[in-house]
């Protein structure tokens, strides 16, 4: 192996090394594997890059390119051009994966789930972070500042992670730097040690310290260990998301609070835990319970594969609340008083309230968000141990008035009913067929719901593993299992295709009535559902989960459009007792050892069919196939710059081998002049040929010059009894080719790099190649003669 090709695998290990330090941020691996062949990909890219060889800034195009290839077969591989090549789709895909990780960043805790735009932020940046490396250390022989993007990388990682571990992973990133200057120091010590055995030294003058590259290499060292000590002091106090360390105990079974930044992630917890704790106990006023769920927040921003809560600016809290958006005059409400208190270990950053509130009083620091009627804590403050009371609307539309609900107002329709290109056409079309017949908006809904929850098949089943991708829903509509999360976002989503504005609640649905009257809330009364909206009635409650939830009377087989439930299906009016209070057989988490089913905001849970479940022979498929895209438009490139590495390069001192060497040089400076658009006339002497170059060729004086030392160079060998061999031939050839770029145009230059004229040399030769095989198997085979010849 060669010094270059083992610093370039030294480079490619250093870069995975440090990466390990990003472990700790997610909650899966997988994406590390992702990783490995991606840059091993980009870095056999590099390493053939130079050895054809091309220059420092087209290799670092190569690799570039190649790395936005890799990142489309990734993470946009169905926007992708033949799912390969990067077309304006998958850029703009891309980027909105980029706005979405930078979301998903704020939002979760550590260790954050590996979304998709988590996911493409981390492979991107280490692939970014690789080049950058590869580059300095192999492409610029300059190993040492090569540990400025490495010492990037850890900081990152050391500054947002508990610190449990950090030692460990610098141990592992600092290893991988030192294997990289070992690494350079032996190529250096390869190449007559000039850079590490320094200057001759003179007798009587003081020892020099160490050479530039290893001090300079001493110190990143040392501002790398600064780093890794001092920069996880320095960050714990940022605020929101992966920057906000769970201080506390976080998940089922923990000691202390429970705390999340995002509401499924709560949602997980929950729903999987083992100790089904109270998280709030309510007293009410009304008797008929089935109705009272606890809204925590709203999510309608569909990229096509997450649901999340649009960013909006919060105000203090109005009393009493504005009346909620779409709500009519005529629409049967009651008036509810709700007082609620939080146990101690509940801590979450929004106020669970009934929906939609009139009066909230809560001490406390809290804002209110009037698009979604909800509470958030200002400045670290939560539900912990709070007691509070809300004033809301039992709000009882008829089947009649959300039948005849006019258009809701354009602005709300637009943004409540976006659907992205992303999502899969099945999802629309298999709207489309479930309510085909119904004639309005609300009887599309009731058959969605009645879809999911009765008439579709599905099973509520919290052991099937959480799908991702924009595949996600489709897999779900064909596998038919999930819960929840996946029952609401997927109806959702497929109301908006049929245009009705929806979004998805997150909360708890009703808890279970107590001895003493309070309503006690538990974890696994953690829910979500669509919420759908209509003028008139505004946003209102759907259940396609089955056997979670309520039925909303308004929904029931006495209503136009719906169809008869299942006697099993709990009715909203059937009881005071609530049919949402889950038995262990109906929750997220039937006991220990159940799979993370809750654990991302993914539209569907599946066994499953998406892109991220590549089977591991894919990936050599899908590296071949980037190779040969890539091969297909360089080829004439590669070729040129290769040929022209052969006859230019070294050669024997032989007789022999000098008037071949020279020869070879004269082909390249004729080809070389085909390129620039000054096409070869082999009826003419060297001297001639020579002045037909320098005249065509616009070439000045010393460029003119160069050529006619090749053509002299030529001619002796060509006619000389006895040539003299004539040393700088190869340079000559090089001074003459950049005498013709300088005159060149830029079109000149681009076609001559890109699609040089005399590549077909290549076709030519295949040609010959050919032919010459065909006549060896024709002399071969003397008896083989065409068919018409035969019947003549």
């Amino acid at each position: 192996m060669s010094g270059r090709a083992r610093l370039a695998l030294c480079a490619a290990a250093a870069t995975l090394m440090a990466s390990c330090a990003l472990l700790p941020l997610v909650a899966e691996p997988t994406w590390l594997l992702q990783l490995v062949p991606l840059v091993a990909v980009q870095t056999g890219v590099g390493a053939a890059a130079r050895r054809v060889p091309l220059g420092r800034s087209l290799t670092l195009a190569a690799q570039l390119l190649v790395t936005l290839v890799l990142l489309t077969l990734v993470c946009a591989r169905q926007q992708a051009i033949a799912g390969l090549i990067p077309g304006p789709d998958a850029v703009r895909y891309l980027a909105e994966l980029l706005g979405q990780g930078a979301d998903d960043i704020s939002r979760y805790a550590i260790p954050a789930p590996v979304t998709d735009g988590i996911r493409l932020m981390l492979i991107g940046g280490v692939l970014l972070v690789g080049l950058l490396v590869d580059t300095l250390a192999v492409t610029f022989r300059s190993a040492a500042p090569a540990g400025l993007p490495l010492l990037a990388l850890y900081s990152v990682a050391a500054g947002l992670s508990d610190g449990g571990s950090d030692w460990l992973w610098f141990l592992v990133a600092a290893a991988g730097y030192l294997m990289l200057l070992l690494a350079e120091g032996r190529d250096r010590v390869a190449q007559w040690g000039r850079v590490f055995g320094g200057a001759p030294r003179v007798p009587g003058a003081p020892v020099a310290g160490p050479p530039a590259p290893v001090r300079t290499g001493h110190r990143i060292g040392a501002a790398a260990l600064g780093v890794a000590l001092i920069l996880p002091l320095a960050l714990p106090s940022l605020p929101g998301g992966l920057l906000e360390r769970a201080r506390e105990g976080v998940g089922a079974g923990g000691v202390g609070a429970v705390s999340a930044v995002d509401p499924l992630v709560s949602l997980h917890d929950y729903l999987n835990t083992n100790d089904d704790r109270l998280v709030l106990s309510l007293k009410t006023s009304t008797n008929d319970l089935s109705d009272l769920y606890l809204r925590i927040v709203s999510l309608d921003d569909f990229d096509g594969t997450t649901w999340k809560a649009s960013r909006r600016g919060y105000t203090d809290v109005p009393d009493p609340l504005p009346a909620p958006a779409g709500l009519g005059e005529d629409v049967r409400r009651d008036m509810i008083r709700t007082t609620i208190t939080a146990a101690d270990t509940y801590a979450q950053d929004s106020l669970p309230m009934p929906y939609p509130p009139s009066r909230v009083r809560v001490s406390g620091r809290w804002r209110y968000e009037p698009v979604g009627m909800t509470l958030a804590g200002d400045r670290d403050q939560t539900t912990r141990g709070e007691r509070y009371e809300v004033t809301s609307l039992d709000v009882e539309p008829s089947a009649e008035q959300l039948a005849a609900a006019p258009p809701p107002p354009a602005a709300l329709w637009e943004q409540y009913t976006k659907v992205p290109a992303s999502l899969p056409k099945v999802v629309g079309r298999t709207a489309k067929e479930i309510t085909e017949g119904a004639s309005n908006h609300y009887e599309e809904a009731v058959k969605l719901q009645d879809y999911f929850a009765v008439t579709g098949g599905f099973q509520y089943d919290t052991r099937v593993e959480a799908g991702r991708g924009p595949r996600a829903i489709a897999n779900f509509l064909e596998d038919k299992q999930g819960f929840c999360v996946h029952f609401s976002f997927a109806m959702a989503a497929m109301a908006r295709t049929l245009g009705i504005p929806a979004r998805v609640a997150v909360g708890f649905a009703p808890g279970t009535p107590q001895a003493d009257g309070t309503v006690a809330v538990s974890q696994r009364d953690a829910h979500a559902w669509p919420e759908l909206y209509f003028e008139g009635v505004g946003w209102t409650r759907f259940e396609p989960t089955p056997t979670r939830g309520t039925t909303p009377s308004y929904t029931l087989s006495d209503t136009p459009g719906s169809s008869l439930p299942d006697e099993t299906q709990p009715s909203r009016r059937a009881s005071s007792a609530p049919s949402a209070a889950a038995s262990p057989s109906e929750s997220c988490a039937e006991g220990p050892g159940r799979p993370q089913s809750c654990d991302s905001p993914s539209a569907a849970a599946v066994p499953h069919h998406g892109p991220d479940d590549t089977d591991w022979w894919v990936w050599p498929l899908i590296v071949t196939g980037a190779l040969l895209v890539l091969a297909v438009p360089l080829a004439p490139l590669l070729w040129r710059r290769r040929t022209r590495a052969l006859r230019l390069g070294g050669h024997d001192r032989t007789p022999r081998g000098v008037a071949a060497h020279t020869l070879a040089a004269w082909q390249e400076l004729t080809d070389s002049a085909w390129d620039y658009g000054v096409p070869p006339d082999e009826s003419l002497t060297p001297r001639k040929a020579a002045d037909r170059i320098v005249l065509l060729g616009r070439l000045d004086a010393a460029a003119g010059a160069a050529v006619h030392r090749v053509a002299d160079a030529v001619e002796q060998v060509l006619y000389a009894p006895r040539p003299h061999p004539a040393a700088g031939t190869a340079r000559d050839v090089r001074e003459a080719i950049e005498g013709l770029r300088a005159v060149g145009s830029a079109g000149t230059r681009l076609r001559a790099l890109f699609l040089p004229r005399s590549s077909v040399r290549a076709w030519w030769a295949v040609s010959a190649r050919w032919s010459a095989l065909r006549a060896r198997v024709a002399a071969a085979r003397p008896a083989l003669r065409r068919p018409s010849r035969q019947n003549g």
